[in-house]
């Protein structure tokens, strides 16, 4: 591990005004994936700025909304009743996404800046374009099985890793930010930038900007919420492919429908289009199909990843499925 500074903040603009000042400071909250590629000299900042004592915990409810601050754990969020009774899938997707001693350590802000699981990435003597620009994409003729098939470019295919992410979109969540300029309000669906030319710019936030708090919409009471992840293995797996969804049925017919995919995409993908669909149709295994085979429209498979394209559909609809036959 590179030799570094470490710094405790107390105040956020302590935290931002030593960040902005230093290009190559981090900051560090619950670490769960800083301090492993740190270890393996992925990341090597010179200063490492400690933020776990800033006041950033805590959820609040407000006019319809939650406020959960960038430092509370993803178990203190998984456990709180409100999330459990009107926000489901929000709990699911973090009960099934890491381990009951990483959400005791991982911090919200932290799991929507985790970097991407890729291999190419987390291994230094690989080609990687998200690590070092121009230097080349390995996975592209490597071994790739795990990897998007959605919001691709020749220069990455990494997939975005975060579970909760996946259901935020979803949501229509909002970041909070602080910086030198000061507060931005950023919608969840304007924050994650795909690769293109550029697979080293993950998000939209300035250097030295923190997160300071995640507001998400609460679901109508009545609509139906969950997530479903498919993996190798039972616990502790990343997803081949998960989705997200919420549908309101009143009289028969779908009032409302939303869909976030995860596993898949090189940022969490909101389907849009498949939602579209379902509004105003009649439930069933045949409009479910129709919306997954929309959603997958777009995807551009590889040698290893191709299986990706047909599980997708398939856990669109068993989701689908699942609310459907879910009691309300």
């Amino acid at each position: 591990m590179q030799a570094f500074e470490y710094v405790r903040v107390t105040t956020v603009d302590e935290a931002v005004a030593r960040a902005t000042a230093d290009p190559a400071a981090s900051y560090l909250a619950g670490g769960t994936t800083q301090i492993d590629l740190m270890k393996d000299g992925v990341l090597g900042p010179h200063q490492l700025i400690d933020i776990t004592r800033l006041p950033l915990r805590g959820i609040t409810q407000d006019a319809g909304r939650l406020r959960i601050g960038a430092l509370t754990s993803m178990e203190e969020v998984m456990a709180d009743p409100i999330v459990m009774d009107r926000l489901p899938m929000v709990h699911q997707a973090l009960l099934l996404g890491a381990s009951v001693q990483l959400r005791n350590m991982a911090t919200i802000g932290g799991n929507l800046l985790q970097r991407t699981r890729c291999r190419y990435f987390r291994d230094p003597a690989c080609r990687c374009n998200k690590r070092e620009p121009a230097s080349g994409c390995g996975a592209l003729q490597g071994f790739h099985r795990m990897h998007a098939i959605l919001g691709t470019s020749q220069h990455c295919i990494a997939t975005h890793a975060s579970d909760l992410a996946v259901a935020l979109i979803a949501l229509d969540a909002v970041i909070h930010t602080r910086g030198l300029g000061g507060e931005r309000a950023i919608p969840f669906a304007d924050f994650y930038v795909l690769p293109g030319n550029t697979p080293h710019i993950e998000h939209v936030l300035m250097h030295g900007e923190l997160i300071t708090a995640v507001e998400v919409p609460l679901l109508p009471a009545g609509t139906r919420s969950g997530y479903l992840k498919v993996r190798d293995r039972a616990s502790y797996e990343f997803a081949l492919t998960s989705v997200a969804v919420a549908l309101m049925i009143e009289n028969g017919v779908i009032h409302e429908a939303r869909l976030g995919l995860g596993g898949v995409a090189t940022v969490p993908w909101r389907l849009r289009t498949a939602e579209h669909i379902l509004r105003g149709a009649h439930p069933d295994r045949e409009i479910f199909r129709t919306a997954a085979e929309a959603a997958l429209a777009e995807a551009t498979p590889l040698r290893d990843n191709a299986f990706k394209v047909e599980l997708a559909k398939r856990t669109i609809v068993r989701a689908l499925v699942t609310m459907l036959e879910a009691e309300v």
